[in-house]
């Protein structure tokens, strides 16, 4: 592997920890599987998987021009991405990671890092919605050779349509030739990894042995679509390619149907009587030309011309009839009925929305949301924002591999410790859905309501810790932030002492006589009523 460009990430040597299996490890790169030998190893070619690729990535891309599809690609990611001035579209989340505050501190440093090399802040949607119309993303992790504990220095994006990451396995000795259908079954376990760049594309039937790159040196993140059949990673567009189709189709239709049916058009029915064939149709001619009314707008010049020599599909039809028919007549052929109807393109329409997991309720210019309860609120948004949170979850593999980069080339941990690490390092979206904040309003509403319920049998049927645990579903941790948080209230007076306040009225315990008066205040009180009490006796306690 020193021959290929680019740098790894070395692991510290261990020995053999799993054993041995009658099954290959699955791949969740979509690598394609190669038999190995010479410099160059063989073509990639298998059954046209480069040209399939190629052309799927060709489709997405036109069909994200089309603009009902735009129109829902720019729905999803709206949602996936969101953000303001003040805040970026994302932050790593560490409350679950079991590391030092220092540490903690130094991987959220090096992914601000991470954003700053993406331009994130800036390019953050457009990123996005390259990754969900092309199903994957390349970045190749530039750093100084001469110092590579500066981490990545540059990213620069790879047009995925000329890029492929391969397995390269050895030849199983028992097979003399390979069958392309069941490579994969006929070769031993991998030997190498790398990925396979070509300037011009990685297409069939070309010789697609180009420049072998390290697998650290490249990021890459891909939908999580795959055919299994083809090993081929496809774009959440795939499901609406054919209901594209229809609708173009069926927009072309009604067009060609309203252009050639909209008018009304007239029958003339012309009495030859028995003139000959030849008689009979230059009298038809004869009096097509005297009738017909073929003068045309020239828009460019100004001019008005006489066209009558050409017959358009559109212009009035010319029968001859014999001598015993009803003689000259003319009918008029209606024109098409209902034209105004757009039930099929509407059909389609929410077809379309519905296989990019898009609300049809989206569709509407004129529709709002309705702002009332969550409970409200569709079903369709619920599945669309479930949608978006696996999306997020996705990409976010992005982050992960350029930050396990970054900290392993810096030396602030090692790749043991990312392995453990890894799945306690999460990435928190800014969210603006409407129906996040409807939903955790109405959820905290009725949870409220419930502890407000269940507050008088508190002490009685339930504790204090059951109630915050299963009814206001408080974590051990959010307790005990919360505690210290009402501690350091209370101590510096924004609230009141509980042991102080009665419960029921919320007032001090004990009302006035708290606060003593001054003695010749009280004698002043005890002298004034329709009794006095002498203040010595008041003082005994003797009145």
């Amino acid at each position: 592997m020193s021959q290929l460009f680019g740098y790894s990430l070395e692991r510290a040597k261990k020995g053999q920890s799993v054993g041995p299996s009658f099954v290959s490890k699955e791949s969740d790169d979509a690598a394609t599987p190669v038999a190995g030998g010479g410099y160059f190893g063989t073509a990639i070619d298998l059954d046209g998987t480069f040209k399939d690729e190629n052309d799927l990535i060709r489709r997405y891309r036109s069909m994200s021009i089309h603009p009902e599809c735009d129109r829902a690609i720019d729905d999803v990611v709206n949602e996936a991405i969101a953000g303001d001035i003040d805040d970026t579209p994302v932050d790593v989340e560490l409350s679950n990671l079991k590391v030092s505050s220092g540490i903690k501190k130094k991987i959220r440093d090096e992914f601000m890092n991470v954003l700053r090399l993406l331009d994130f802040d800036k390019k953050a949607y457009d990123i996005f919605r390259r990754w969900y119309i092309d199903g994957k993303l390349y970045y190749h992790k530039l750093i100084d050779p001469k110092n590579p504990r500066r981490g990545i220095t540059e990213l620069r994006y790879v047009d995925p349509r000329k890029i492929r990451k391969v397995v390269e396995m050895e030849r199983n000795k028992d097979k003399q030739q390979l069958d392309p259908r069941t490579l994969e079954s006929q070769l031993s376990p991998r030997t190498a990894e790398y990925y396979v760049y070509n300037p011009k594309g990685l297409r069939a039937g070309m010789e697609t042995s180009g420049l072998k790159i390290a697998p650290d040196a490249i990021a890459f993140c891909h939908s999580g679509l795959k055919d299994m059949n083809k090993n081929v990673v496809m774009s959440h567009l795939h499901k609406a390619i054919k209901a594209l189709n229809q609708l173009r189709m069926i927009e072309d239709s009604l067009v060609i149907y309203r252009l050639s049916r909209a008018p009304e058009r007239r029958i003339f029915y012309i009495d030859v009587g028995n003139l000959p064939k030849q008689k009979a149709e230059q009298y038809l001619r004869e009096v097509m030309s005297r009738y017909r009314n073929k003068l045309v707008y020239n828009a460019d010049t100004g001019e008005i011309r006489d066209d009558r020599k050409f017959m358009s599909m559109l212009e009035d039809f010319w029968l001859p009839r014999r001598e015993g028919g009803r003689g000259t007549e003319i009918t008029t052929l209606p024109g098409g009925q209902n034209l105004g109807e757009l039930e099929d393109v509407k059909y389609f329409q929410k077809k379309l929305y519905r296989a990019l997991n898009v609300p049809e309720s989206r569709l509407e210019s004129d529709s709002t949301f309705n702002l009332g309860r969550a409970a409200e609120i569709t079903r369709d948004e619920v599945k669309f924002q479930k949608f978006v949170t696996r999306l997020r979850k996705k990409f976010s593999e992005l982050f992960h591999d350029l930050l396990k980069t970054q900290l392993v080339l810096k030396g602030i941990i090692s790749i043991e410790e990312w392995d453990d690490m890894s799945e306690h390092i999460q990435y928190d979206f800014i969210a603006d859905n409407y129906f996040s904040e409807l939903k955790d309003q109405e959820i905290l509403n009725e949870r409220m309501n419930l502890v407000t319920t269940m507050d008088p049998f508190a002490g009685r049927y339930f504790s204090l810790d059951y109630i915050r645990r299963k009814v206001l579903r408080q974590s051990d941790a959010e307790i005990k932030e919360i505690d210290k948080q009402m501690e350091g209230e209370i101590e510096s007076g924004k609230l009141p002492d509980p042991a102080a306040v009665d419960p029921m009225t919320g007032e001090p315990l004990g009302g006035a006589p708290m606060d003593a008066p001054p003695e010749e205040e009280s004698e002043d009180i005890t002298s004034t009523g329709p009794e006095s009490v002498s203040p010595a006796d008041y003082k005994r306690g003797e009145f």
